[in-house]
């Protein structure tokens, strides 16, 4: 550490083992399905990013501990200094390298505390500054977090209330998710749903119109929907290759096609979820 760093960097430590316990957190980042398991049951997620960090502590997350090389410790020295009694490891680029499985080369990185999630009425009546919830994305069985982060990215431009996944959709706070949702992820509220599609008939309990987007003879144009639009839309969105089951289909109150060209049927689940938020945006 340099002469010129500010002294409440004191919580800083120097690694050389890439074996040491106390950076348990940031092992086997790259296996998916471990991290994927472990990370919820220990109550943690990874913020990977100088950037992301910053919007997870702006979104009142709370820092288990830091990971950097020291290269990182001039641009992260305001955020290391407001949180001072959370341990900072700093090491090598080839130990670092070795505990996350990766090279490092986006800054920092953070095990966070995992927020408790809100129950779903509880999330929707509080959005809008209590107003409720007038716009929601539900996402079934995504299991691509490429695709949920682009997802979050998208509900966040355009106006999406809240977000709510099925149970067995792929995690938002993944590292990967919350990378390429380029932190969004903590803007928009989310929660996870505890039955599908039992979750559906809740939503229309709270007077939401559940729309299906999928491909039906029965189906009806976006354009359609968005000229007599409901006053509070579920808009759902279902898996990569299958789209959405059978359940969720005959959950819902009207099946919305967007309008295509060119012979296509079909978008990406992330693309199609841009389009309808766009054109469902109030």
């Amino acid at each position: 550490m340099s002469t010129t760093e500010p002294d409440r960097l004191a919580q800083v430590t120097a690694i050389t083992d890439p074996a040491d316990p106390r950076l348990r957190d940031y092992t086997d980042l790259k296996d998916v399905k471990l991290r994927t398991v472990r990370e919820p049951a220990e109550g943690l997620y990874m913020a990977e990013s100088s950037s992301v960090i910053r919007r997870a502590l702006e979104a009142g997350h709370r820092p288990r501990s830091f990971l950097m090389a020291a290269k990182w410790l001039g641009s992260m020295a305001d955020v290391l200094a407001a949180h001072p009694d959370v341990p900072v490891y700093v090491g090598p680029d080839d130990v670092v390298q070795q505990i996350t499985g990766f090279h490092l080369h986006r800054g920092a990185l953070a095990a966070m505390h995992r927020p408790v999630l809100p129950g779903v009425h509880e999330l929707l009546a509080a959005a809008r500054g209590g107003a409720g919830a007038r716009r929601v994305a539900v996402l079934e069985d995504i299991v691509d977090h490429t695709n949920v982060g682009a997802i979050f990215r998208s509900a966040a431009a355009l106006g999406v209330d809240a977000v709510l996944v099925s149970p067995r959709c792929a995690d938002p706070l993944y590292r990967r998710s919350v990378r390429v949702s380029m932190g969004t992820v903590f803007q928009v509220p989310w929660t996870r749903l505890p039955s599908w599609p039992g979750g559906l008939h809740a939503l229309q309990d709270d007077g939401f119109t559940v729309a299906a987007l999928a491909l039906a003879d029965d189906s009806v144009s976006l354009d359609d929907l968005v000229a007599e639009p409901p006053e509070r839309l579920a808009t759902v969105l279902g898996t990569e290759g299958d789209g959405l089951s059978r359940g969720a289909v005959e959950a819902a109150d009207v099946v919305v096609r967007i309008p295509m060209a060119g012979g296509v049927d079909s978008l990406n689940v992330a693309a199609a979820s841009a389009v309808a938020f766009w054109a469902t945006r109030a």
